[in-house]
């Protein structure tokens, strides 16, 4: 019997500050929803969730990404769709500017090709995506070979889709046989009318392809749209398994540690009487 050591009272504190500590776990691990709240709590899961939640981030950007680009290719696709229509309209006008039409009626027609031809400057001037032109691209010199803008379409370094950037204004559409552009189309002569459909079919051609590209382009992004979805979603739950509590768990070692406490507490209040026994002994030897 030790009057200045009371081991069992010292055992019993001992335990009680270790219960105290796993209390305070359970309860901040409980509010904030994780079992990883710093570092020293498990250094390797939360390198391995930073890690996870980077690869998150960077997906959800490209996800986005991939939604601008469809949003994008769209509206290329309605400018381009005016600029077939006029074209269309253009070779009507030079055919029948051939048939059986006096010198008025083809200065006529040079008048509405002349507008369209404007009209065809105007939707491709106004094909605007957040300062983007894909189709007003003055560094074209042939629409032949184009050049191209890198779209990011991953969460990692060189992931990107290319994308072509061309010029349908009417002074770069045309004829690679005849040299003549839109833009020259003259069909109050013969020897005009029969230059204006080679260009025009030249034109068309080149537009048509464009338009082939950027559709395809644009069910790319579409369905890279859906597989990042599913690739995050994938990495969330991996990276949830290595962060996120399991509440059930942590209230049942809340319950155990708030038992542990009442109980050392009560030991504590026991043991701290022991000492007293000391005193007995000195009363008995008078």
């Amino acid at each position: 019997m030790r009057l200045n050591r009371n081991l069992a009272s010292l055992n019993i504190y001992r335990n009680h500050v270790k219960n105290s500590r796993k209390l305070s776990s359970a309860i901040q691990n409980i509010s904030s929803g994780y079992k990883v709240n710093s570092a020293k709590d498990n250094p390797n899961d939360l390198a391995k969730s930073e890690n996870m939640r980077m690869q998150i981030r960077g997906l959800q950007m490209a996800s986005r990404n991939s939604q601008d680009g469809v949003s994008m290719l769209n509206t290329v696709d309605g400018a381009i769709d005016s600029v077939s229509s006029m074209l269309q309209r253009i070779r009507e006008l030079t055919i029948q500017a051939g048939g059986a039409t006096g010198e008025d009626d083809r200065l006529a027609i040079q008048e509405e090709i002349k507008q369209l031809t404007k009209g065809i400057d105007n939707a491709v001037n106004n094909c605007d995506f957040n300062g983007v032109k894909l189709i007003k691209n003055d560094e074209v010199i042939d629409n032949t070979s184009p050049t191209y803008i890198k779209m990011a379409s991953g969460a990692n370094f060189g992931e990107t889709i290319p994308i072509p950037k061309y010029n349908f204004s009417s002074d770069m559409l045309g004829g690679t046989g005849t040299g003549e552009k839109i833009k020259d189309i003259d069909v109050t002569t013969e020897e005009g009318r029969k230059k204006a459909l080679s260009t025009i079919d030249s034109a068309l051609e080149t537009v048509n392809s464009a338009r082939s590209k950027y559709g395809a382009l644009q069910n790319k992004f579409e369905s890279l749209y859906n597989n990042i979805g599913s690739i995050e979603v994938s990495i969330q739950g991996a990276e949830s398994s290595l962060r996120d509590a399991d509440i059930a768990y942590e209230m049942v070692e809340l319950a155990r540690a708030n038992i542990l406490i009442e109980a050392g507490n009560a030991m504590m209040v026991q043991s701290n009487n022991f000492p007293k026994e000391v005193l007995r002994i000195l009363e008995n030897m008078r």
